[in-house]
């Protein structure tokens, strides 16, 4: 049984070399399949990762209030910017109204530069109060501290700064107790965030400032947006939002008729969208491969039954010597077999060369499940489209094999 393996596997090794140039164009629609299977699966595992990581910022118990909704539906863009801003006193009136509410963060931001001597670095800071640490679990203090609830009254000019903000001003030295300019204004550095990283790799988290929104309102008055993080006591978020949306209705003074003039956003909003954009890439990189395996499949099923052709004088001689309609069958199906195996592998291969590259723009790495389940589908392929010509080949009578011109 071995004996006739190793026959039948040098046999279909001998026929691909010897036609080299067919096998290669025949075997194309098998790599591309494979490239595009394995591809895509590193392409959503990569997406993954990098989504759950730059969702640790968005807890699902917190919710986000601002003059606009992340994705409006049928609300012009212009309408919502004319909305009115969002207060810091709405933060106090959800504590005393709402039962839901356990901490409310104003947050207030605006882009700028951060300079130091002559090192400066692009940033987006904020102004906050000592609530946001309660409503953001991403946000982890890696040395020194955040600032108090005193020197938020006071508006101290004190900041807490990124990891990118400190690798850039601060090289080689530590920040703490230093000082650095935003403007014209003087910041003593009191603390450093742990790093983020980006946000599903595009932008960096950690080239952010933060501080006090008693110093923020001081020195910027009312610039800048403002958005309210409330976190919720409950697991029954959307009962907790309509509580908070009723109480932001009824300080706005909207009569019932009225359409909000705020928006709402959770970290389900952004689930779902994602949600719905990667089962648009999954469903486009299935219809490729689906594509791609069935020509690479009828071309290979049209160039064995081209190959049984060619060789009908070697299959009689065969079968005149002694071999069986098994061995015969076996012998062309194990070619066919062989060229998609060999296709699956380049095509993986070429797959894991392009996955490091993507690695170099977010998290990802080659599922070891995916690159099986692709090599088992390339011999699943080979064998049904070598089976009827392996089958026919199988079939031909050796004296009309060995009188065939």
């Amino acid at each position: 049984m071995i004996g006739l393996f190793w026959e039948n596997f040098r046999i279909s090794l001998g026929s691909i070399f010897a036609n080299k140039t067919r096998s290669i164009l025949t075997a194309l629609g098998i790599v591309i399949g494979v490239l595009s299977v394995t591809l895509m699966g590193t392409l959503i595992s990569g997406l993954d990762k990098t989504f759950e990581k730059s969702m640790a910022g968005f807890r699902s118990d917190v919710l986000l209030l601002s003059r606009m909704e992340w994705f409006s539906g049928d609300t012009d863009w212009w309408e919502m910017r004319n909305r009115p801003r969002m207060k810091e006193d709405y933060g106090q009136k959800l504590l005393a109204r709402s039962q839901f509410v356990e901490a409310v963060a104003p947050v207030s931001e605006r882009g700028g530069s951060i300079i130091r001597d002559d090192r400066r670095i692009d940033s987006r800071f904020f102004g906050t109060t000592t609530s946001y640490l309660a409503t953001n679990s991403s946000t982890e203090i890696e040395q020194g501290r955040f600032f108090t609830d005193g020197e938020n009254r006071s508006g101290a000019r004190v900041l807490v700064i990124g990891g990118d903000v400190a690798d850039a001003l601060f090289p080689n030295e530590d920040p703490l107790d230093k000082y650095v300019k935003i403007g014209n204004y003087k910041f003593r550095v009191i603390g450093i965030l742990k790093k983020m990283g980006k946000f599903m790799g595009m932008f960096s988290m950690d080239n952010q400032a933060t501080m006090p929104m008693g110093t923020y309102k001081r020195l910027y008055a009312r610039r800048g947006w403002m958005t309210l993080r409330v976190k919720v006591n409950t697991t029954d978020v959307e009962t907790a939002k309509g509580d908070v949306r009723g109480i932001i209705r009824n300080i706005r003074r909207l009569k019932p008729t009225e359409k909000d003039n705020f928006g709402i956003n959770q970290s389900s909003t952004l689930e779902a969208q994602y949600k719905a954009i990667k089962l648009a890439i999954g469903g486009t990189g299935i219809f490729i491969t689906a594509l791609s395996l069935v020509v690479g499949g009828i071309g290979i099923m049209n160039i064995m039954f081209v190959s049984v052709k060619e060789r009908t004088r070697e299959i009689g001689v065969r079968k005149a010597l002694g071999a069986t309609k098994n061995m015969i069958l076996g012998q062309f199906l194990m070619e066919a077999i062989m060229i998609c195996l060999i296709a699956g592998l380049f095509g993986m291969g070429i797959a894991y060369g392009l996955s490091i590259i993507i690695n170099n723009f977010f998290p990802s790495s080659m599922p070891m499940g995916l690159a099986v389940g692709a090599i088992m589908l390339s011999v699943i392929i080979g064998v049904i489209s070598g089976l009827v010509p392996s089958y026919r080949a199988a079939r031909l009578d050796p004296i009309d094999a060995l009188r065939y011109e």
